[in-house]
């Protein structure tokens, strides 16, 4: 795992090593030109001073004393011990000649006849060692100047200059980095505050970070943070709510399963044991129901939703199917079921597996359950090229308006029964999941009409792509 820290002092010290490696060369290219412009400047001053000597000596009477003096102290200044000389003086070399005679001359002069280089700056080698040389011409006394400067010297003042730039930012470079890492971690302290305090939560502490003291960077990580909690304590409060009606649901149940053993086991007569036998039947079959429901909305919980897999599904086989399996709760309560579907469309979809049947069972269970003995139930599936809608009317006491929303609740019922109150919330995780629509409104002959709408292919609408071992 990579640190910030690391990753944040590599990348300064990147930039830092890289910004000051364009400056050294940038400065070492400025410094080599200015010190050239500086070097031939002197070059030129120098013959030019050689120029004013050299007409001087000519006026003068003793004209060849005059020459020798000042060779001797030329000869003096470039000596190194000399309290006149520098150790760069020796790097200097000039010449005076006069009708291609010699006049005078430093004793580093390279060997360069009069008539070798025309008037101005040139770059020789001569002996191995690079010049840059400045030469002077008089054409009206004939006389030549030149003036010469060894390269390694310029060389080793651009060097030294570059040195002295680029030295104490090198020498800082460790320092630089002490002080970054210091810097980071200071300014990663309140991250791993906020870590420490997460760290030590108990499990049962789902309130809200504090995002008073903390920075501006870090509050949309402590924002999502808060809004996973958010919905960790939304799903927690949902969950426990669920196992405590999931409980009281099952409770009477349970206690009227008991009651009728009971009643089985003390039955005096064998009419008073068949009777006893049938209600502790029917208080399974209540108790199966509930717990079938129960187990399928776990199954559809919103925690579930991350995978989701679609198969093929016909919507007419599966109510055809459903019906058929319901048949015998119709036949008990002589209710009849009118199917309306045209056979001639195309009913194929796709859904979860299961999802269609679920829907069907619940809806027209519901409608059987709440629709009384010899009514009619009618079951009406329309399409369209991309949507399904299946609509089933009942002729039951029907449901209120303002009570639509409330019976898509858990374990919420519209009026007395004896269902759990958790078809229609089932029916409702459905065709959410599916994105689909689910109404309700009052059916023609008084009942509820109960109408869902499901998408044909929702795996080409960008959702989840159809499971291969299910087709």
């Amino acid at each position: 795992m990579s640190s910030i820290r690391y990753r944040t002092l590599t990348l300064v010290l990147l930039v830092f090593g890289v910004s000051t490696l364009v400056i050294g060369v940038i400065s070492y290219r400025y410094a080599a030109h200015q010190i050239s412009e500086l070097s031939d400047a002197r070059l030129a001053q120098h013959a030019h001073l050689l120029e004013g000597m050299s007409q001087s000596t000519a006026l003068s009477d003793d004209r060849q004393a005059m020459l020798s003096n000042i060779e001797n102290a030329l000869q003096r200044a470039e000596s190194a011990d000399s309290p006149y000389g520098h150790r760069y003086s020796n790097q200097l070399a000039f010449q005076l000649w006069e009708n291609d005679q010699l006049l005078l001359s430093s004793s580093e002069a390279p060997d360069i006849t009069p008539r070798q280089r025309d008037t101005g700056y040139s770059d020789l080698t001569i002996d191995q060692q690079a010049w840059r040389i400045y030469v002077l011409n008089q054409p009206d006394t004939d006389q030549r100047i030149v003036v010469g400067e060894r390269e390694n010297t310029r060389g080793e003042l651009i060097r030294s200059v570059a040195l002295r730039t680029l030295l104490p930012e090198l020498i800082g470079l460790p320092l630089v980095a002490l002080l970054l890492w210091w810097s980071i971690g200071w300014g990663l302290a309140p991250l791993s505050r906020m870590a420490e305090q997460t760290r030590t939560r108990g499990p049962h502490n789902l309130q809200p970070l504090s995002l008073a003291t903390l920075p501006r960077e870090l509050t949309p990580i402590a924002s999502a943070l808060n809004q996973l909690l958010a919905r960790i304590r939304q799903i927690r409060t949902r969950e426990e709510r669920f196992i405590a009606d999931a409980a009281h649901e099952l409770r009477t149940p349970l206690a009227v399963l008991d009651l009728h053993a009971q009643n089985a086991l003390s039955a005096r007569s064998h009419e008073d044991r068949e009777e006893a036998l049938d209600h502790l039947r029917d208080g399974v079959t209540r108790a199966t129901r509930v717990v079938s429901q129960l187990l399928a909305l776990a199954r559809l919980a919103p925690e579930t939703e991350i995978q989701r897999h679609y198969r093929p599904a016909n919507l007419l086989t599966e109510a055809r199917e459903t019906l058929a399996e319901l048949s015998p709760l119709a036949a008990e309560r002589q209710q009849q079921v009118i199917l309306h579907a045209d056979e001639a469309l195309d009913w194929q979809m796709e859904a979860e597996p299961g999802a269609v049947e679920t829907v069907l069972q619940n809806i027209v269970g519901n409608a059987f359950q709440h629709t009384p003995t010899k009514g009619v139930i009618d079951i009406a599936l329309t399409a369209t090229p991309h949507h399904v809608t299946l609509c089933v009317d009942d002729q039951g006491p029907g449901i209120p308006e303002q009570a639509y929303s409330k019976v898509r609740e858990r374990f919420q019922r519209a009026g007395p029964g004896a269902g759990a109150g958790l078809g229609l919330s089932i029916v409702d995780r459905v065709v959410k999941r599916h994105n689909g629509e689910f109404t309700m409104t009052n059916a023609p002959q008084g009942g509820l009409r109960v109408c869902i709408t499901l998408q044909r292919f929702p795996s080409q609408h960008g959702m989840i792509s159809i499971d291969p071992s299910a087709s």
